[in-house]
């Protein structure tokens, strides 16, 4: 497995032992795609698994939930191996990013059917699902149909449906991927509650970094198949290990060879950083900490300065994004206004400057 950086060991301070939460390796061969990868999750530990489209995320969810049979490896959750178990018999709630609820069926008994699919009576699974729907806050829309409820109530009855059966591993699709703007902030709060609350083995599989963030107890970041990073969200963010990793959390990163405060970078240039490091590293700065000149600057106290052409312009937030070539490729962020003073379009001739105390660099 590719280094991965920061620390793996489950983020509740407990050792995992095979007899305990989940302790996988998720190998899968499909035509020139290999999946390989290995997870070990702590009860009461949320995962969240990156990547980029294509990278592995959701063929590793499916090998989870059964869907997918694994060609390699091992899954065992609280020391029971799953492998080969078919999905039916595995302790597994699963939150599909389109939730999938029964649409002839109320939300009570949306969320009464897995119950009723583990022997319940018909009045115990109800009794059950409207607990449910209560910690939910779903209480005055438990005889209302799929149709009838807002995407945020679909996702939060689709959440009782797969808690309610009492799962040791609950699995979350994109779960908040249909939401419009307004309503997922809302609905990330509660569901991040929810999670808090849930005492086995969660994992989740999106592509927004901020749904990692704010849901994750851990990242595990995957590329081509294969792990090659993971950590606290916090980890991540300061110390992010590829270009992906560096676009999401909105970083220029490259690599290069240290020597005291002097990192010669791959791309050619020497950046002066804050850290004194030897070896093999990487150095990173955020783009708002660029800042730009058409002329050559005289009484600058930057230490690293590169002439650059604009290669292109967008709006990022409430800000312009210039993306810069020549003596080092690299983002900067700046007002409209400062975007407006500079004149920037794309060809036009820039300095750019970085203080050394806002480069950071850490081993490679």
């Amino acid at each position: 497995m590719t280094d991965t950086g920061q620390g793996t060991s489950p983020s509740r301070g407990t050792s995992l032992s095979r007899s305990e939460g989940m302790d996988a390796h998720l190998v899968l061969d499909r035509g020139t795609f290999r999946l390989d990868v290995a997870l070990a999750v702590a009860p009461g530990e949320v995962v969240a698994l990156l990547g980029p489209n294509g990278a592995g995320k959701t063929t590793a969810l499916r090998a989870l939930a059964g869907l997918t049979p694994l060609t390699g490896g091992h899954l065992c959750l609280d020391g029971a191996a799953l492998d080969g178990a078919p999905p039916e018999e595995r302790p597994v709630g699963v939150v599909f990013q389109d939730y999938l609820l029964f649409p002839h069926l109320t939300a009570l008994d949306n969320v009464a059917f897995g119950p009723r699919c583990q022997g319940a009576s018909k009045s115990e699974a109800r009794a059950q699902a409207a607990r449910w729907l209560d910690r939910m806050g779903l209480t005055e829309y438990a005889g209302s149909k799929p149709r009838l409820l807002s995407g945020g109530q679909a996702q939060r009855v689709a959440l009782a449906r797969a808690l309610a059966t009492r799962p040791r591993l609950l699995l979350l699709d994109e779960p908040l991927a249909a939401l419009d703007a307004r309503t997922r902030l809302g609905v990330r709060t509660q569901l991040r509650r929810h999670l808090a609350d849930f005492e086995a083995v969660a994992v989740l599989v999106t592509h927004d970094p901020l749904d990692a963030m704010v849901l994750a107890d851990r990242l595990v970041v995957i590329e081509d198949g294969h792990v090659v990073q993971e950590g606290t969200p916090s980890d991540i963010a300061r110390h992010p290990r590829t270009d992906y990793i560096a676009q999401l959390v909105g970083l220029n990163l490259y690599k290069g060879q240290a020597a005291g405060h002097r990192v010669r970078l791959d791309a050619g240039p020497v950046v002066t950083t804050t850290e004194d490091l030897t070896g093999p590293a990487f150095v990173a700065f955020r783009p708002g900490a660029v800042t730009l000149y058409r002329e050559r600057p005289t009484g600058s106290s930057a230490r690293n300065l590169w002439h650059c052409e604009v290669a292109g312009l967008e709006t990022h937030g409430d800000q312009i994004r210039a993306d810069l070539k020549g003596d080092l490729p690299l983002a900067a962020d700046l007002t409209t206004v400062a975007a407006a003073e500079l004149d920037l379009h794309p060809g036009a001739s820039v300095w750019a400057t970085v203080k050394a105390a806002q480069a950071h660099a850490y081993p490679a």
